[in-house]
């Protein structure tokens, strides 16, 4: 019988892995989860907590999932204290995904935001030129470095990273090695996920040169699904509509790297 994408579907954390002293990525055993596309997203249940949207981590192992998650509300501690053996529920997936171009492709990821991007990299073609850059605060931090190194065979690729206080790769902001390289390299795509203002430059810097860029929006979700409206964007709605949008729509909305809406949907400036 199909799964009902809607009802909560309970899976067993197998594996937890720690990324840095504040990210964890826990795996489960999930078929329709290992199978979702770039820039979807699934609603994680933590009993007796909370509900929190999550992008889906790839893995290597055939038939399994991931979540990988940074410690900072009461859900998404509560996901990170998740042991080996404990049980979540999963919904979804929901939303939209990256439309991935081909040849010089460069794909720009902070924090958790790497996520969608890991699963980005799994579909593009060998012959793809790729440039990954990963934005961190510091070198204890960094994650993801060595599975975009793994995952990428072409040669031509690279992966760059920077931390915010210079402890390792490069110093400064990631959006300024996203202006550095936009400037210098005609891109066919440029695909973005982190905090919101580093996604609002990023698609800047590409669109204002007429290149294709798309970002997968984070927003505060209660249902997942279009009903509580808790997720808008001026008149989107990042689980409806996205969470997938690219530069074009971007630069019309008024709110996009200005205003987000606090958990009492409240506007509020960034």
């Amino acid at each position: 019988m199909q799964r009902n994408h809607n009802h909560t579907t309970i899976v067993t954390v197998e594996k937890v892995i720690d990324e840095t002293p504040t990210v964890r990525t826990l795996v489960f055993s999930d078929e329709v989860m290992s199978n979702v596309l770039p820039g979807q997203f699934a609603m994680v249940w933590i009993p007796g907590i909370n509900e929190l949207p999550m992008s889906v981590m790839i893995s290597d192992e055939s038939g399994k999932a991931a979540f990988t998650v940074r410690k900072h509300g009461a859900a998404s501690t509560g996901l990170f204290n998740v042991q080996v053996g404990q049980q979540i529920g999963i919904r979804g997936p929901y939303g939209n995904s990256f439309d991935l171009k081909e040849g010089k492709l460069l794909l720009v990821g902070g924090g958790t935001g790497l996520v969608p991007m890991m699963r980005l990299l799994t579909h593009v073609k060998p012959t793809d030129d790729v440039t990954v850059l990963i934005g961190a605060k510091s070198e204890d931090e960094v994650f993801f470095e060595d599975l975009a190194n793994k995952l990428l065979t072409n040669n031509s690729h690279k992966v760059i990273v920077s931390t915010d206080d210079g402890s390792y790769g490069e110093k400064g902001f990631v959006t300024d090695l996203v202006e550095k390289h936009v400037e210098q390299t005609k891109f066919d795509g440029v695909y973005v996920c982190g905090p919101e203002i580093m996604m609002y430059k990023t698609v800047q810097s590409a669109h204002s040169r007429g290149i294709f860029v798309q970002a997968s929006l984070e927003r505060m979700m209660k249902c997942g699904v279009g009903i509580c409206g808790s997720c808008c964007v001026g008149e989107d709605l990042v689980c409806k509509d996205g969470t997938v949008f690219d530069g074009q729509h971007l630069s019309q909305n008024k709110e996009f790297g200005k205003f987000h809406r606090n958990k009492a949907g409240i506007l509020e400036n960034y």
